[in-house]
């Protein structure tokens, strides 16, 4: 009885320390951030010397302190690189676009709440057991709308003819050369599925509440108001003072065209990303187009993992801030190695904003180490790599654990003996 006692409590000690390990991991108990809490000027220094170390192409970078520029760094491999040099920013179109549906929502011309097969006119997906009727807005903006894509839009080749928008919707080109089609696969709002397929989908609403098409709308509604003159959802190669593209090696690789547009297509620079992430702090007297609240709406969690709120309405959810709310913001990836990403701190009115072509995660990664310094937490992104960066610990933990009941065992033995 003694040595079952003996096994038990040893189990149960290896599961209180997996869940101590695993606690600490997710609240950053194990992560360094790479400069002082609040000390921006060393921050910005350590980013530059994780740049200088590892870019291979085009990068800029932007530190917003108390909702006022901090500093700004610019390098380019053979590109002139500045404030209004333009990137693809991939995947974080999707922030972008959630930010047009939502300015309809604001004007009252689609609902959140209603299905969206009530709007669409020009194409429906196919039929499935779950029903298309249960998928609304709300879910496609927060990937919960159980679309099963996973749908990673491919490149088109720059003389190549791009798809319209149904077309895309019916025959998806994606970026891992896979077969793919844009339906139903699971019961809307049950699980977070990322898809690229459902920002489609908000692109065609788009155009079919408002009458325009895409780029027009995005030009009157979020654009025009805002002052944004070096921002598209077309061709960048079509404009002046752009970052050409880079592989992860520094070689020159071809600038590609997007059929989904409302999923990967955005372009901007710096200087206008920071235009749009100022206004998206302003808490008064703001001139942009989405209210307030709305903003904020845009914030409140609507998708999960292992308990932890990481999608709201179109943005992800970073980490959880001093106050309750949410470092928020997007990031985007693709093709050969571009990589953009944004974070934007509500508490401090601080704010992080990087475009790469040619470092592989450069911008992901130096925004993680924007997020872990301004929150003490890893961001959401990093979770996987933060879990896997604390087994070592539970391992040696549990060898501890294993050798110091072992050696109790022996002295009960040596006891019993005498």
């Amino acid at each position: 009885m003694y040595y079952l006692k003996a096994i038990v409590v040893t189990v149960l000690t290896i599961v209180l320390w997996a869940v101590f390990v695993g606690f600490g991991a997710l609240n950053g108990w194990w992560n360094n951030a790479i400069a002082p809490a609040e000390n921006t000027r060393l921050f910005m220094d350590a980013a530059v010397e994780i740049i200088e170390t590892k870019n291979r192409g085009n990068i800029a970078l932007v530190l917003v302190r108390n909702g006022e520029v901090f500093d700004e760094y610019y390098a380019g491999m053979e590109d002139e690189i500045g404030r209004d040099t333009m990137f693809q920013t991939a995947s974080m179109s999707k922030w972008i676009t959630a930010n047009c549906a939502m300015h309809l929502v604001q004007e009252g011309k689609l609902d959140l709440d209603r299905p969206i097969t009530d709007y669409l006119t020009r194409w429906q997906l196919p039929q499935s057991e779950f029903g298309n009727d249960k998928i609304t807005v709300r879910l496609l903006l927060s990937h919960m709308a159980g679309l099963t894509d996973g749908l990673g839009f491919g490149d088109y080749e720059p003389e190549e003819t791009v798809p319209t928008l149904e077309e895309s919707l019916s025959w998806p080109r994606a970026s891992r050369e896979r077969e793919v089609q844009i339906k139903l696969g699971l019961k809307p709002g049950t699980e977070f599925k990322y898809s690229g397929g459902g920002y489609l989908l908000l692109q065609l609403l788009i155009e079919e509440i408002s009458g325009e098409g895409f780029e027009d709308y995005f030009q009157r509604a979020i654009l025009d108001p805002l002052g944004m003159s070096r921002s598209t959802f077309g061709y960048i190669a079509e404009w002046e003072d752009i970052s050409n593209s880079y592989d992860a090696d520094g070689q020159s690789a071809t600038l590609y065209r997007y059929a989904a547009k409302g999923a990967t297509g955005f372009a901007t620079s710096a200087a206008d990303m920071t235009r749009f992430v100022k206004f998206q702090m302003a808490r008064d007297g703001s001139p942009y187009p989405l209210r307030r609240d709305t903003i904020d709406t845009m914030r409140e969690p609507h998708a999960s993992t292992m308990g932890a709120a990481i999608w709201g309405l179109g943005t992800i959810l970073y980490a959880p801030t001093e106050s309750g709310d949410y470092v928020y913001g997007h990031d985007g990836q693709n093709d050969p190695a571009i990589n953009a990403a944004v974070r934007i701190n509500p508490d401090t009115g601080d704010a992080f904003i990087a475009f790469v072509s040619g470092g592989e995660l450069l911008a992901t990664t130096l925004g993680y180490e924007w997020v872990l310094w301004q929150t003490g937490r890893p961001d959401v992104l990093h979770i996987g790599a933060v879990i896997r960066d604390a087994i070592p610990k539970f391992l040696i933990g549990s060898l501890l654990i294993l050798v110091l009941a072992v050696a109790v065992i022996w002295r009960r033995r040596r006891a019993i003996a005498k």
